[in-house]
């Protein structure tokens, strides 16, 4: 049955939920509320299976690569926890139109994922398993909640503009406040510079594994690392200076730091699929870089000894 779940089921339920997203800027519906999020429902649960069954294939097998761990799936998962954020915004707040804003970037993630991404997964590692989690789960989110952070500043400058002008928008585009679409950007960048900075550590802890093993690994110019840190950098330096300078957390200014972290994650997201890269163990010409140790038969040296 999951076999005939593809990537085109979960896409035309999520387009379908953005056509009906964006009917409601021009005329009122009584039950496209609920098939809207019928389909979003929907096209989710066919998400959940698409990724499962690629966990299974990838997780079986003693040469198999880990789970949900290659680049296409990264960004799969990326978008599921996006279809998640909008699901539960679209039922408390059901007269805002969020969809307009994160369903275009839901899309935008999966077709980077079935264009771009590599959809070969990592190999296997045992003894930086809970770390390779650790790392990957904290960037996932803090992708995710940049995203976030990139539609409420989209969504406050849009507000802002409509206030400031006095005038009634050609389109019946309903926002939340500025002072809720405030807190949210505010509160994205914090999370954002927390997650970014665990994945950091979880990526520094990874690289010492593996220099105590005597494995191969990333080294720190890699671009992917690089734009990583640059990323973080950036974020820490805003919280910092926020901390300090209260009138940066306040009205356009924050929604303009939100854009601009956006950025640095679509350039991060750039290295990781055009830039030749070893981040992940897997280098742009498909030979794996790593060296991969199985732990219940250690290698042997050429006299037939154990090394």
């Amino acid at each position: 049955m999951l076999a005939h779940v593809h990537i085109f089921c979960f896409v035309a339920c999520y387009l379908v939920a953005l056509v009906l997203e964006l009917s409601r800027l021009w005329f009122r519906s009584g039950l496209r509320g609920i098939a809207m999020l019928g389909f979003v429902a929907a096209g989710w649960v066919a998400h959940s299976a698409f990724l499962y069954r690629s966990a299974m294939e990838n997780g079986i097998g003693a040469a198999a690569g880990s789970p949900l761990s290659s680049y296409r799936d990264w960004l799969l998962l990326a978008a599921w926890v996006l279809v998640m954020i909008y699901f539960y915004l679209a039922c408390y707040h059901p007269t805002t139109h969020f969809g307009v804003f994160l369903l275009p970037l839901v899309l935008c993630l999966i077709a980077a994922a079935q264009l771009w991404a590599d959809p070969r997964p990592f190999p296997r590692e045992p003894a930086s398993r809970v770390w390779g989690v650790i790392h990957g789960t904290s960037i996932l989110l803090a992708t995710v909640t940049m995203f976030v952070g990139f539609a409420a500043g989209l969504m406050y400058l849009e507000q802002a503009q409509r206030l400031k002008s006095k005038h009634v928008p050609l389109m019946k585009l309903r926002l939340p406040s500025l002072e809720w679409l405030q807190t949210v950007n505010s509160r994205t960048m914090l999370a954002s510079m927390l997650l970014v900075a665990i994945g950091v550590a979880s990526g520094i802890v990874l690289k010492l594994i593996a220099l105590g093993q005597n494995i191969p690994s990333v080294p720190w110019n890699d671009p992917v690392i690089l734009g990583t840190l640059a990323m973080f950098g950036w974020l820490l330096l805003h919280v910092i200076f926020a901390a300090f300078y209260r009138p940066i957390r306040q009205g356009r200014k924050v929604a303009y730091l939100t854009l601009a972290s956006f950025l640095f994650l679509v350039i991060a997201l750039a290295m990781v699929l055009f830039v030749n890269t070893k981040h992940g163990g897997v280098a742009a010409d498909g030979d794996c870089k790593l060296r991969i140790v199985n732990w219940n038969h250690p290698p042997t040296t050429p006299s037939g000894g154990r090394s």
